[in-house]
């Protein structure tokens, strides 16, 4: 599984900057990074290849970052670099364009046109999630997504909020990826960023078929996941908050092998596993646990699980309590 990692804090304080500004150059676009923090710069990146996608996460201090007409001349990749800042703050000059954005927001920066930014720390920090994509892999002309650069729009809503929380998540567990899980997790990616930027611009109507077809399920199974703990949770119910039939909910769930109820199931089960292994909820009844997440007969919670995992809860929860990390 390809993935990079690099923190300054285990190199000598003069090292800290020219490092990590040689990591952050050979994975992104050139550019000239400055700071004011550089004689003691605490920084990282962990880097991870989803084929088509390369998604990054990075902290540093405050940064000031400027791509000189001559950098795009030497070198350009041709690709967007799609930024979910978590946390702090900065500001984009590219284009013609300016923009300034905090916490829980996109802004996407075009490596063929020159651009001038900062990015503020909070709390010393600033942190975010930066996907470099191919302008051919999104489908849509890049004379409709320049419109977006310099820009920033919410993570906080519709399907922004399906893609910033994939991104973090994806992030978060990137050591536990296979090849093949990146390669579909890069898929997802690129479908889910085409369909934040066709969103922003009103031109939905540009995706093709597939790649509208793939982030609307992305934006059902987060829809789903949200809502776990409600044991009222149908298929009509999920057609009808993403206004569609539910004779099309279930064809979407066709292309992934897994019925609507089944999917639901399965994460259910996953989601009480996981609370059973952990210590810090050994004093949670299992039928607790379960009613959660949505089961509401203790028995039939039970039969399920033995089916799914080849044992009893109360047993995994014993063995994994009992289990030598």
């Amino acid at each position: 599984m390809a993935i990079k990692e690099f923190r300054t804090e285990s190199l000598a304080p003069e090292d800290r900057f020219p490092s990590w500004f040689e990591m952050a150059s050979s994975t992104h676009v050139s550019s000239r990074i400055r700071s004011d923090s550089e004689a003691d710069f605490q920084a990282s990146v962990r880097v991870l290849d989803c084929a088509e996608v390369q998604i990054s996460a990075l902290t540093h201090p405050t940064v000031r970052a400027e791509r000189t007409a001559r950098l795009v001349r030497q070198c350009d990749p041709e690709v967007y670099l799609f930024q979910l800042i978590v946390r702090g703050g900065g500001g984009l000059a590219q284009n013609g364009r300016s923009g300034v954005f905090g916490a829980d927001h996109f802004v996407i920066i075009d490596s063929s046109q020159p651009y001038q930014g900062w990015r503020s720390a909070e709390d010393g920090v600033n942190e975010a999630v930066v996907v470099q994509v191919s302008r051919a892999s999104l489908g849509l002309r890049s004379t409709t997504v320049a419109r977006l650069a310099a820009v920033p729009f919410s993570a906080k809503e519709g399907i922004g909020a399906v893609l910033a929380g994939h991104l973090v998540e994806l992030m978060k567990n990137a050591c536990d990826y296979t090849r093949s899980d990146t390669v579909a997790l890069g898929a997802v990616t690129v479908d889910l960023i085409a369909a934040a930027c066709a969103h922003q611009l009103d031109a939905t109507a540009c995706l093709s078929p597939e790649t509208r077809q793939r982030a609307l399920l992305a934006q059902i199974h987060r829809f789903i996941r949200d809502r776990l703990a409600d044991p009222a949770l149908t298929a009509d119910l999920i057609a009808a908050a993403h206004q569609i039939s539910t004779r099309y909910l279930y064809k979407l769930f066709r292309s992934q092998d897994m019925a609507v109820a089944a999917w639901i199931r399965h994460s259910r089960l996953e989601r009480c596993r996981h609370d059973l292994a952990d210590p810090a909820l050994r004093s949670r009844s299992i039928q607790t646990i379960a009613t959660c997440w949505g089961f509401t007969d203790g028995a039939h919670f039970s039969r399920l699980f033995r089916a799914a995992y080849g044992m009893s809860p109360n047993d995994y929860r014993h063995q994994a309590g009992t289990t030598t990390p």
